[in-house]
């Protein structure tokens, strides 16, 4: 699985960013994928994941109620919609694939190059 990570950009805090990751091959669907970000000087975090199915999703704490991972099998895409957005959200975001839904970055065998986002206060 080949995975192409956009939709980063600057923002003001409050602010809203959707990004996207494409993947290559036709065994998208039966992949669990999650997003993960890193600061500067930071360790890589999780944010999201969700099931092959979608119907489970999971998010870090710093992030619920502000983020929605969400997935469309039939183009083989899945996206992090992120809502009022602070400055410590300030990181380069990296989806991922992994057989099996969880939030461990270890389990995940596939990364997208990553995005930069900016949030400005």
């Amino acid at each position: 699985v080949q995975l192409q990570a956009s939709g980063g950009g600057l923002v003001q805090a409050g602010g809203s960013l959707r990004l996207s990751c494409a993947a290559s091959g036709r065994t998208f669907s039966s992949y669990a994928m999650g997003w993960f970000r890193q600061a500067p000087g930071k360790e890589r975090e999780f944010v999201a994941a969700i099931s092959w199915s979608g119907s489970s999703t999971d998010y870090a704490d710093s992030v619920k109620g502000r983020f929605t991972i969400s997935r469309d099998n039939a183009e083989n895409t899945v996206y992090l919609q992120m809502n009022t957005l602070k400055p410590e959200d300030t990181a380069v975001y990296y989806c991922a694939a992994r057989r099996t839904y969880g939030s461990s970055a270890s389990g995940y065998n596939y990364w997208g190059q990553g995005t930069q986002v900016t949030v400005s206060s």
